[in-house]
């Protein structure tokens, strides 16, 4: 599905959404331009689950930031934009995340066949405002139901 995220607030929510509907061993990939908006989105998720996070920085020096929130699973978020090869991410328990926790992974195509072929994958762009973005939605059948739900909130692109 396409949906329209008209700013900031519309990405929260959004986030909110999904966030409410990720358990362990979900893997969600976020593609897009430097700037498209995957941080914003991360953070939106991380905070939705875990409210009592109020700095949420983009890892894209450290590579990895983990999260334990009370009754939830950890949230494990990795950017992998300074990747060389896509082993490296072997390094940083990619593999272990995409088990146990809520893995939210920015600049997947760094991963390559490492990746998941269950994760949802949500590629953003600029929308037609400084402030909006357009997401493009793709997941399997673990991701259908969340899917019409979403496309149920948001104004769907033609």
């Amino acid at each position: 599905i396409r949906i329209e995220l008209s700013d900031l607030a519309a990405t929260q929510r959004f986030g909110g959404l999904l966030a409410a509907h990720l358990k362990a061993g979900d893997v969600i990939a976020l593609s897009g331009a430097l700037g498209a908006g995957k941080s914003a989105l991360a953070r939106a998720i991380i905070q939705a689950i875990d409210p009592t996070e109020d700095d949420v920085p983009s890892p894209t020096f450290t590579l990895v930031q983990t999260y334990e929130p009370d009754n939830r699973p950890v949230i494990m978020h990795f950017d992998l934009y300074r990747l060389d090869a896509p082993e490296e991410a072997l390094e940083l328990g990619i593999e272990d995340a995409f088990i146990d926790a809520v893995s939210l992974v920015e600049w997947p195509q760094r991963l390559a066949g490492y990746l998941p072929r269950s994760a949802l994958t949500i590629a953003l762009s600029e929308g037609d405002s400084d402030t909006s973005r357009r997401a493009k939605l793709h997941g399997g059948a673990r991701w259908q139901p969340l899917l019409e739900v979403l496309a149920g909130q948001f104004r769907q692109e033609g």
